[in-house]
């Protein structure tokens, strides 16, 4: 087995590890213990016990010498300090973990701020999605992209003036079947004592939320049965909007029209995003790993138009090869699927005038000095491009909108809170980025940074 924070664990007996850090001093503090039995059932959660109840007699709590002891008792003294030097350059609060040794699930919280939930006066003072790892992958790579994802989501949450801090949570276990009350309690068990409102993220099935919230807690959202349903049809509207904003910066008018653009990935947002572009007059270009998924495309829009638009002239679409996308000469690149794509070496071929799409991470970068160098390298090459977290916010708006209201959640609140924001932010960060001599995505860090990491920030 590959290094990983579990492996003490596993071996002391013990339940949970919290590794914090504090970037106003540069230091961090570890702690670990058992806080549960090994046959707790955890489809009695809520039921019979809160995230609050002390849940054995016999607990175990080990302090941050011993648990650095533990470490180097199992030769993983070096893999802990590799974990710590991620989180302290990404200026992360930390990582929480609880593993479930009878089902081999490993939890990790990527936590990277509270500062813009502490005063939410709800439950949930962050905000992420949780998605699902196989066992077999390297756990350091699950915690880059963890840690990645979480500090875009504080950022992506000050783009959007949601008042929750950021974080991200991965799982690595195997498949979740959503009979099993037990695996699903745990999740829910463990999230609530993250203090975190999430939602389903890759390789968990949506309706997670809907059994999250039929038994355990009220902080999951976007599920089938939710009041808004799931997040990938607003998130694509949003997205939309910003390419709009894009253009229209460009070229002075906010038309799509003829415009050819690459749709990289068919999924919940892809989809979506694919048939706005349609009903705006673009010609595309359609890939996705899952073939079936392209031929469906198609055949649903065999003559171009979705049905919404405006009555403007639809163009033809076309299905690439997945592989072949980042090779295609078109107006947009637009990424709607995994991440880590555009790397210095695939930058260097590209041959679009904007990539701007809803995917998280399309930057093949580990922190945040790659990512603004790789977004320097897209402007040195004419091609327009602004980190997706800040415009890939509405799905973030449509998760708030259902906890923060409930059964009350209203489609038409969320979908005048899209069209306000998304566009006018968009506008105005390329704006200010063009009068700074800055790159789009330098000008939203520098907003962001700004206000998370203030000189008088108190946590």
């Amino acid at each position: 087995m590959d290094d990983s924070l579990f492996t003490p664990l596993a071996a002391a007996g013990l339940t949970s590890l919290t590794v914090q850090y504090d970037w106003r001093t540069d230091r961090h503090r570890l702690f670990a213990a058992r806080e549960w039995e090994p046959d707790l059932d955890f489809a009695r959660y809520r039921a019979e016990f809160d995230a609050e109840t002390l849940l054995t007699p016999d607990g175990i709590y080990l302090n941050h010498r011993q648990v650095e002891r533990l470490f180097a008792e199992h030769g993983l003294s070096g893999y802990l300090s590799t974990v710590l030097d991620l989180v302290r350059a990404g200026r992360h609060v930390g990582i929480e973990a609880y593993f479930h040794a009878g089902k081999d699930i490993r939890f990790l919280c990527h936590q990277h701020s509270r500062r813009q939930g502490v005063m939410n006066r709800r439950h949930a003072i962050m905000a992420g999605g949780i998605r699902r790892h196989a066992p077999t992958e390297r756990e350091l790579d699950v915690i880059v992209d963890g840690l990645n994802l979480g500090r875009a989501m504080s950022f992506k949450n000050v783009a959007a003036g949601i008042d929750f801090g950021g974080c991200k949570t991965t799982v690595q276990m195997a498949p979740l079947y959503l009979a099993d009350l037990a695996a699903v309690g745990f999740l829910a068990y463990a999230l609530d004592r993250c203090r975190t409102m999430t939602g389903p993220d890759m390789n968990f099935p949506t309706g997670m939320s809907d059994v999250v919230n039929a038994h355990f807690s009220a902080s999951f959202t976007s599920g089938p049965g939710s009041p808004l349903g799931e997040t990938g049809r607003p998130t694509a509207y949003g997205t939309f909007l910003a390419l709009r904003e894009a253009v229209r910066f460009r070229e002075g008018r906010a038309s799509l029209a003829g415009k050819s653009v690459a749709v990289m990935g068919l999924g919940a947002v892809g989809w979506h995003m694919a048939e706005h572009l349609l009903d705006a007059g673009a010609c595309l270009y359609v890939a996705d790993t899952d073939e079936d998924k392209v031929g469906r495309f198609l055949a649903a829009h065999a003559g171009g138009r979705t049905g919404g638009g405006s009555g403007a002239s639809r163009g033809a679409v076309h299905a690439v090869p997945a592989a072949r996308v980042l090779d295609l000469e078109a107006d947009v690149l637009c990424p709607c699927a995994v991440g880590g794509i555009l790397s210095e070496e695939a930058i260097a071929q590209l041959r679009f005038q904007y990539v701007f799409g809803p995917a998280n991470n399309q930057l093949a970068a580990t922190d945040q000095r790659e990512e603004i160098r790789l977004a320097r390298l897209l402007a040195e090459r004419g091609i327009l491009f602004q980190t997706e977290w800040w415009h890939n916010t509405a799905g973030v708006m449509c998760g708030a909108e259902e906890y923060l209201h409930g059964a009350d959640a209203s489609y038409d609140r969320l979908r005048e809170r899209i069209e306000r924001t998304v566009p006018a932010r968009t506008q105005h960060n390329l704006a200010e980025a063009e009068r700074l001599g800055i790159t789009p995505t330098e000008n939203a860090y520098r907003v962001c940074v700004d206000r998370i990491y203030p000189p008088s920030a108190m946590e």
